[in-house]
């Protein structure tokens, strides 16, 4: 399985930062008898790894050698790649920078990496063979992108995604989702077709739903909190503070990285 990590944004809504906002300091932990800030990134690649990801692509910028430096070739038992996205041409093209790497056969999850969210096994509730997305309540769906469901159980099908709409029908929002690499081509077939092109994935994803294509979703979050925000970064410290012991999946490899923290770091 692989774990895409869209990591190329210039994090506007939290600047000024002297390094990438994907390594933000948020909480920490001990790794033997070292204790250690952890970057917010590093919640999700342990949910991927509970979710059985084995390779890692990190999509970054020109700038974001920080993020190479920091995770370099493996965490845990993933391997880790890299590839550039020279523009910031909004996720969609951000994801599909990592298609070449991918084979259509193989199982793939896709998160934000300026985001925690509980639980930490939510990536391996979602289903494999298809378009699943693991969904959030929150407060302000007008601020992120909110799934229309049909149904109110756990696994759901989704009708629409509502992107940054005002009185948006669902409280329920998508944090993660999980698709074959043969759904990534046909999402990427189709946003070639399109101009101009999406940024957003939820109208790429409407529109190849109107062609025939089906999501489900599945309602197990819990919280979700948007570091890439000044109030979400608060909520995150704080929930967070408390130091955690080392992850078995991911500290052998991370234990020997840069400490980075606010202070320290060269500009991204």
């Amino acid at each position: 399985m692989w774990g895409i990590i869209p990591a190329a944004g210039i994090g506007s809504r939290i600047q000024p930062l002297a390094f990438s906002k994907e390594l933000l300091p948020v909480g920490g932990r001990h790794d033997g008898k070292t204790e250690r800030p952890r970057a917010v990134s590093e919640y999700l690649v342990d949910r991927m790894l509970h979710a059985g990801a084995r390779k890692l692509c990190f999509v970054i910028s020109p700038g974001k050698s920080d993020i190479i430096e920091y995770y370099r070739g493996r965490v845990g038992p993933a391997q880790v790649c890299y590839a550039v996205q020279e523009e910031p041409l909004g996720l969609c093209d951000s994801i599909f920078r990592a298609l070449p790497f991918i084979p259509p056969d193989e199982e793939v999850v896709v998160g934000l990496p300026d985001t925690v969210w509980f639980p930490e096994d939510g990536l391996a509730r979602l289903p494999g063979g298809g378009l699943s997305f693991l969904l959030f309540p929150v407060e302000t769906p007008e601020l992120f992108d909110a799934v229309v469901t049909d149904g109110d159980g756990e696994v759901v099908s989704v009708r629409e995604i509502q992107v940054k709409q005002q009185g948006a029908a669902s409280h329920w929002i998508w944090g993660a989702f999980k698709l074959t690499g043969a759904v990534l081509r046909e999402l990427h077939a189709l946003w070639l077709t399109r101009e101009p092109r999406d940024p957003y994935l939820g109208t790429l994803v409407n529109a190849w739903m109107e062609r025939g294509g089906r999501a489900t979703a599945v309602r197990a979050g819990e919280a979700y909190m948007d570091v890439g925000t000044l109030h979400g970064y608060r909520e995150a410290v704080q929930r967070l503070g408390v130091i955690e012991p080392a992850s078995p999946r991911a500290s052998s490899d991370l234990a020997d990285t840069p400490d980075f923290s606010l202070e320290a770091q060269e500009p991204a």
